[in-house]
């Protein structure tokens, strides 16, 4: 029995999934505190800039690599097995359970401004459980599920965006954070820049599952493209809103998640509907970021089962046909639930951000090495090196900016990377040992 095929529109929505979720929620009301209304959309309109470039990489990578596994996949065939084994690697603890984590915990809290007994951490537990037992159903109901949450979320998005272009009054949208005054500052401008990538992550998800589409040269490439663009407009009209309302009480909007957690969207659609309007806004925000950890849900452990699949890990991780790959399914969630008891909310939304920044930087910077030093496969066109090549360069400029105050973080990817290599070196081993040839 073949598995059910996705078209160009479940890629798009898998996109979309994916990348609409805490992000452009939550991104701004850590901006506002230290950045004026002009300059955050200045910082926006660089992170679609930047999110469509890589997006035109990737679409590239997909027609040169129909096959699943992002990164993992694209690296260990273009470049060498132990560098794709690493950014899996990444992929599965960090990439994309992170993300599970993040949405999971901040739907938890958007919930306790309905239901103030709760408890964040139980709550969000119960979420990334419920999500994993949705995506270990068959291959069909995973996939009916996870579009109907991203139909859900597109309607609430549209919903904002409706009552706040026609509430906002149009000249104020210059409206300066008096946190962050007139002035450009170029050191909080790029620390933005990561909280905006993490709202963009998720442009790339339909790399990740290739195999499944009916037709993924073109597929893959189109719903990447066409999910990012039509995401980053809507990111763009989202902002505007909240920048043309900035008011000097709506800075602290964003709290820690151990306590209350409200958006500049439920601050706003309080004010222009009233406290009730506030709350439903709040349960629209829960609907939104439950789908956002689906997606990534959905996504992740295709590329654990990629690994599976060649031999890196054992055969339970890998996708069986027309079945969903249970094992890294599960995998991933009890990954996820570790995240979430032990790493505060705002740290993992860096972190995660400048790994995945890294290792897509990496990936991008494939596409040279197939121009220059790759005579087998199809050369890539001048406009996607160029799109590649403002990738890379804002991709360093961020992750300058990002990781030299965060030592810690530095040494810790470094730790993990070593652990990584060093696995592969053993499995490498072990494979000789076994009379299978090595991958190296």
């Amino acid at each position: 029995m073949s598995s059910p095929q996705l078209s160009v529109w479940s890629g798009v929505g898998l996109v979309v999934g994916n990348m609409v979720g805490s992000g452009v929620f939550l991104s701004t009301g850590f901006m506002v505190q230290d950045l004026s209304g002009r300059t955050i959309l200045v910082a926006w309109l660089v992170g679609t800039a930047f999110a469509l470039c890589g997006a035109l990489s990737y679409a590239t990578l997909a027609e040169l690599v129909p096959q699943s596994g992002g990164e993992y996949r694209y690296l260990s065939d273009l470049v060498h097995p132990a560098l794709g084994y690493l950014a899996g690697w990444a992929s599965v603890l960090v990439g994309f359970s992170g993300p599970v984590a993040i949405g999971a915990i901040a739907a938890a809290a958007f919930l306790k401004t309905l239901i103030p007994a709760i408890g964040t951490t139980t709550v969000a537990i119960v979420l990334v459980l419920a999500i994993t037992l949705l995506h270990t159903a068959n291959l069909r109901a995973s996939q009916i599920g996870q579009d109907l949450l991203v139909a859900l979320k597109i309607l609430i998005v549209i919903a904002f965006l409706a009552v706040g272009l026609a509430s906002t009054e149009w000249q104020a949208s210059t409206g300066v954070s008096p946190q962050g005054g007139e002035g450009f500052r170029w050191s909080p401008f790029m620390a933005s820049l990561f909280y905006i990538a993490f709202a963009f992550s998720g442009w790339n998800a339909a790399v990740y599952a290739s195999e499944e589409f009916g037709n993924p040269k073109r597929d893959v490439a189109r719903a990447t493209i066409w999910g990012c663009l039509g995401v980053g407009v809507v990111y763009l009209l989202i902002n505007w809103v909240f920048v043309a309302n900035l008011k000097p009480e709506m800075a602290s909007a964003v709290h820690t998640y151990e306590e209350t957690r409200i958006t500049l969207a439920h601050v706003l659609i309080a004010q222009w509907l009233g406290d009730t309007a506030g709350h439903v806004a709040s349960l629209m925000m829960v609907v939104a970021l439950i789908s956002a950890a689906s997606a990534m849900m959905f996504v992740g452990p295709r590329v654990c089962a990629a690994m599976a699949q060649d031999g890196f890990l054992p055969r339970i991780f890998a996708k069986a046909d027309g079945r969903p790959p249970v094992g890294s399914v599960l995998l991933q969630g009890a990954i996820a639930i570790v995240i979430v008891l032990v790493q505060p909310f705002q740290e993992i939304m860096h972190d995660v951000s400048a790994i995945l920044t890294l290792f897509t930087l990496v990936t991008v910077l494939t596409l040279f090495k197939v121009r220059f030093s790759r005579r087998d496969v199809k050369r890539p066109s001048a406009f996607r090196l160029v799109a590649a090549a403002a990738y890379a360069m804002l991709a360093l400029w961020m992750l300058y900016f990002g990781l030299r105050a965060k030592t810690h973080l530095v040494l810790w990817m470094g730790l993990v990377a070593a652990l990584a290599l060093l696995t592969y070196g053993s499995t490498n081993v072990v494979r000789k040992m076994r009379g299978q040839p090595s991958s190296s």
